[in-house]
């Protein structure tokens, strides 16, 4: 039965599921109209609104451009290359493939999520290499699906934020004047048991759904060897000043002796912590130093710039619709009108659908709970509701979205060369999991 739902949502997908740029172009024009019928704001403020939310992404932009192309670049080092050929050579058959590949993209992204954008989906592309017999869309899928347990993880933007005092994200201090450590909000049964349901039921049903051997559309191995095109640099024969500079190690061992000092000075003054910044800074000087000479890494980072075009393309214009969604208040009416008719009971869970509907238009965490947590922080006050609960509400329903939500799966896509079409059919099977699972936990430990 599984099999035949999937057979329908893959169908659905690859006949109606357009590019994911003119899926941004439709929601840009949807969030138009919803704003124009249920807000105040005149035509020209919503155009404003959004011209000034793409200009407003930008750097967010640059930092996915980054993480990708470092990554990237990371996976094409000999050290790293051998790892994750022994991730590959795990799994014989495509069920193994997929649970492999989930596994290490969930478990990435539990860890940092900026580390699962990619780390599932090079996995993804080794098991192609080497198992012909394995439909290259459904391993793709799983790779993202990892992405379902990153708001409940350690880099989870919600908690993050909530536990540091005088964030400006910080609303449960705002409101109550008290901090909400990690202890309240990812080391917590609500955020963890669903978590490890997720861990486990997510490959079970991707055993369950994996197409016959007769449906499997299987990877393009020219296209998998042209995303990788050789890195290695064969030594030239005449060897002048330049080329000597350019096969220099000490300059690398340099460079990257700067970024120790540096990383060894914030960890000593201010505490361990990764953020998005912190995460392409380890991954330029960790591949800086496996690829050892300059000139190897500077052919593996141009190799892997030309995975970034799409987000170029569409970061900008969900961009934009973040900016109308704040910009005109819309979102602050989607969550208004969850919290009219919820309960002390039901709080928790109508947070986790509001989030869900508001994550289609606002896929960032941060973003997100910047217009959904002043009005549902507020709710939990006076419903008697733990307001650590209600934020993590609202993280799960982020991470939930995303698998119809086509902004962060981008990254994966590029690496794997695939479009939205390719994925979208399996990751709707795995939105009904996170719905029931989390969901069902909001009822469950309110």
């Amino acid at each position: 039965m599984l099999r035949k739902i999937t057979r329908a949502c893959v169908r659905y997908a690859e006949r109606y599921i357009p590019d994911p740029y003119l899926y941004a172009l439709l929601l840009t024009f949807i969030t138009v109209a919803a704003a124009l019928i249920w807000t105040d704001a005149a035509p020209v403020q919503i155009v404003t609104a959004w011209y000034d939310g793409v200009w407003a992404i930008l750097a967010f932009a640059m930092q996915m451009a980054l993480i990708l192309s470092t990554g990237v670049a990371l996976a094409a080092a000999p050290p790293v290359k051998k790892l994750l050929h022994r991730l590959a050579s795990i799994p014989t058959r495509q069920s193994g493939a997929a649970v492999t590949v989930f596994l290490t993209g969930a478990f990435a992204s539990w860890l940092n999520w900026g580390f699962g954008l990619v780390a599932g989906a090079l996995v993804a592309r080794e098991v192609a290499k080497r198992i012909r017999d394995v439909d290259f869309g459904l391993i793709v899928a799983a790779a993202y699906m990892g992405n379902m347990v990153w708001a409940s993880g350690l880099s989870s933007s919600i908690a993050l934020a909530s536990a540091t005092p005088a964030s400006a994200l910080n609303l449960i201090e705002k409101v109550t004047g008290r901090i909400a450590g990690l202890n309240e909000t990812i080391f917590t049964p609500y955020n963890l048991v669903p978590t490890v349901l997720i861990f486990c039921l997510i490959p079970l049903m991707l055993v369950a759904i994996a197409p016959p051997e007769s449906e499997m559309k299987r990877a393009d191995p020219a296209r998998l060897a042209a995303n990788e095109e050789a890195v290695a640099v064969a030594q030239p024969q005449e060897k002048t000043f330049a080329t000597r500079l350019e096969n220099a190690w000490i300059v690398t061992l340099l460079l990257v002796a700067m970024g120790v000092v540096y990383e060894w000075n914030v960890v000593t003054t201010r505490g361990f912590s990764l953020d998005i910044n912190g995460m392409i800074f380890i991954a330029l000087m960790l591949g800086l130093i496996f690829h050892w000479r300059p000139i190897r890494y500077v052919r593996a980072f141009n190799a892997a710039a030309r995975t970034v075009g799409p987000i170029l393309l569409q970061f900008p214009l969900y961009g934009g619709i973040m900016g109308m969604m704040t910009g005109t208040g819309l979102a602050a009416v989607i969550a208004q009108a969850f919290v009219a008719f919820s309960t002390h009971d039901t709080l928790p869970f109508w947070t986790f659908v509001s989030s869900n509907i508001i994550s289609l238009f606002v896929p960032s965490g941060g973003g997100h709970w910047a217009v959904q947590g002043p009005f549902m922080v507020p709710a939990a006050v006076n419903l008697k509701v733990d307001p650590a609960l209600t934020a993590m509400a609202t993280a799960m329903g982020e991470q939930t979205a995303n698998m119809i939500q086509p902004f962060w799966a981008l990254p994966i896509l590029a690496i794997a060369g695939l479009g939205i079409k390719d994925i979208m059919g399996y990751c709707v099977m795995a939105l009904f999991v996170g719905l029931i699972v989390y969901g069902g936990a909001m009822l469950i430990f309110a």
